[in-house]
């Protein structure tokens, strides 16, 4: 049996791409990442907000975007705009889907970033709104869109794996923490590890409990609990998905030599995958990896290769998948929706760390239950 090696590993185009996106943020994220992406796919951006207006004026120049606002609510009041793209912190990004739905009629769809909000009660809220005001919402989960994790998802939906018994994420790289990041008292969980937790729901669904241990970072000076996480997800029946997220990695900016990578693996009982995230490399350009092997074709090694990247070329997903839903009427890949449950599986850890126990994630869950009927 030959094993195709088109394993999916960019998205299709979305139906239309002339919808028409206003920016909301100016910084790292939307002007090196999301722009690049949109410029790429031809995705039209019709104006830009930010509350440091010569950044907006930069980006706009740059990308040739022909409105800039002062005021994030100017741009809303826009009746051209139709998709408003957020990249904000997660403590003020409430504020903006708040607004967002007064407008709801020409502004038809949101891609908010992630994590949703800071806590899980908070996101519940704003995907209730936006479902009520007859928003689209979406999520930038953008690993969903990395290429070696999609490759590995069309893996396991083919079977060539056969059944999961083993999933890892191991990450040792050390990020760069955003002045804002020192306010919520949650940070690695929140901010790194919500990555990995929802890869885990995108590959296997959701686990019926996890566990954490956590120390805090030696780099890290401002207050927090969460530095480096580990933690074990367990799922019906008995498959097991781990991840180490190791933000010290070791003696890096010490003056150690460097060993910073992540890395993956699934084993299941026909199968085996493995790759590597190039994210660590940015902004160099390293495509991430993946190696296979299967028992439908024994004793061979498959390694398909591509030359797109995570940043920035995922995100023409996560806008695309957006486009797709506003073009067909189906639901967004990462709804606002689904991705509550990826929000009650963050939440979910860190009562595991206050409790030092598993967590159900039904124990998340239930807390909207009696308020929706649908969580």
């Amino acid at each position: 049996m030959t094993v195709d090696l088109d394993l999916g590993h960019m998205p299709a185009p979305p139906p239309r791409r002339d919808f028409q996106i206003g920016a909301i943020g100016a910084g790292f994220i939307m002007r090196d990442v999301h722009l690049v992406a949109y410029r790429d796919a031809g995705y039209p951006v019709a104006a830009i907000a930010s509350r440091n207006p010569e950044r907006a004026r930069a980006a706009a120049e740059r990308f040739g975007i022909p409105k800039v606002y002062e005021r994030y609510e100017e741009l809303l009041a826009d009746r051209e705009v139709e998709v408003i793209d957020i990249a904000v912190p997660p403590d003020v990004q409430p504020e903006i889907v708040r607004a967002a739905v007064a407008h709801a009629g020409h502004i038809r769809g949101i891609l908010a970033q992630k994590p949703l909000a800071t806590t899980y009660a908070e996101a519940r809220e704003l995907v209730q709104l936006c479902e009520q005001a007859g928003i689209t919402l979406a999520v930038n989960q953008n690993m969903r869109y990395d290429q070696s994790v999609r490759a590995a998802w069309k893996l396991l939906a083919r079977g060539d794996l056969g059944e999961p018994v083993l999933a890892t994420i191991e990450m040792r790289a050390i990020p760069h923490w955003m002045s804002w990041a020192e306010r919520y008292g949650r940070l690695t969980l929140l901010i790194m590890s919500i990555h990995h937790l929802d890869t885990f729901r995108y590959w296997f669904g959701d686990p019926e409990s996890i566990y954490v241990s956590a120390r805090t970072d030696p780099r890290t000076k401002f207050p927090h609990r969460d530095g480096i996480v580990l933690y074990i997800l367990e799922y019906a029946g008995e498959l097991r998905a781990a991840a180490w997220d190791d933000v010290w990695a070791g003696p890096a900016r010490e003056g150690g030599a460097p060993h910073l990578y992540i890395r993956w693996r699934i084993e299941g009982t026909q199968g085996l995958a493995q790759g590597t995230i190039g994210w660590p490399e940015y902004p160099n350009r390293a495509p991430s990896t993946i190696r296979f092997t299967t028992a439908r074709q024994p004793g061979v090694w498959f390694r398909p290769t591509w030359s797109e990247v995570w940043f920035p070329d995922a995100f023409r997903g996560t806008m695309g998948m957006l486009f797709e839903a506003l073009a067909t009427g189906a639901e967004p890949a990462i709804s606002g929706r689904d991705n509550l449950r990826t929000m009650a599986l963050v939440e979910a850890c860190y009562r595991s760390l206050d409790e030092h126990r598993p967590v159900r994630l039904d124990e998340i869950l239930s807390q909207g239950s009696n308020e929706t009927g649908t969580d």
